[in-house]
């Protein structure tokens, strides 16, 4: 199965593409967009990886599944398009770093920026159907994005994993602790964000991290 995506990743995925289940994938993703509005368009579902190839990869952050609104989504978790308006999780984000680290909100909430400095802005789910919140859920993508994130965990050391609420958690529960840091909060969301988000400093303690590994920390 050839798979447009970044090379490096492409070369330690390779043996995943091929699985019966990411065939299966591919067949249902296709059909959706054929006869659906799916999100984000088909050339960004990777696009999280052809941003941050595998060798420049310092920090994860997971997501769920792409935001559902029209010019939302492009394929970064939390991240939208320049001149999208901030859903309110990426309000919380912004909220605590300037509360942390004294930065200044964004004009725009596009986290292409920090993609390029080595951020993996991954989703577990990478495709979703218009106005239809976790409408891909259960068709292989789940899998796959647990196949990169063991791979992350196996082959690298000192990474930063943001692991927000408990779908995060659970899927992050196989990361060895001993050999990368993990940070673990309520999510962003207004629903939970007051209940320990704000305040977690994950943003510094990340940073710290880094540079305490000879890593140069992110710009955020």
């Amino acid at each position: 199965m050839d798979v447009k995506i970044e090379e490096s990743w492409k070369q330690r995925l390779k043996a995943e593409f091929e699985k019966d289940y990411f065939l299966r994938l591919v067949d249902f993703v296709k059909e959706e967009y054929r006869t659906r509005t799916i999100y984000p368009p088909g050339s960004l579902i990777f696009n999280a990886f052809n941003l941050c190839p595998f060798d420049k990869v310092k920090a994860v952050i997971i997501g769920q599944d792409p935001y559902h609104g029209p010019g939302q989504a492009h394929g970064l978790c939390f991240s939208v398009r320049d001149g999208v308006p901030f859903p309110p999780s990426l309000v919380n984000i912004f909220k605590e770093i300037h509360d942390d680290l004294g930065i200044p909100v964004p004009k725009s909430g596009n986290l292409e920026r920090w993609a390029r400095q080595g951020v993996l802005l991954l989703n577990a789910i990478l495709t979703v159907r218009a106005n239809q919140a976790g409408s891909h859920q259960g068709k292989g993508w789940e899998q796959f994005t647990d196949a990169v994130i063991k791979i992350l965990n196996e082959e690298k050391n000192n990474l930063v994993f943001f692991l927000w609420g408990a779908y995060a958690q659970n899927k992050g529960a196989v990361i060895d602790k001993t050999r990368h840091l993990v940070l673990e909060s309520v999510h962003p969301s207004p629903l939970s964000a007051a209940k320990g988000f704000f305040g977690n400093r994950h943003f510094s303690k990340c940073n710290e991290y880094l540079t305490m590994h000879g890593i140069e920390p992110v710009k955020w």
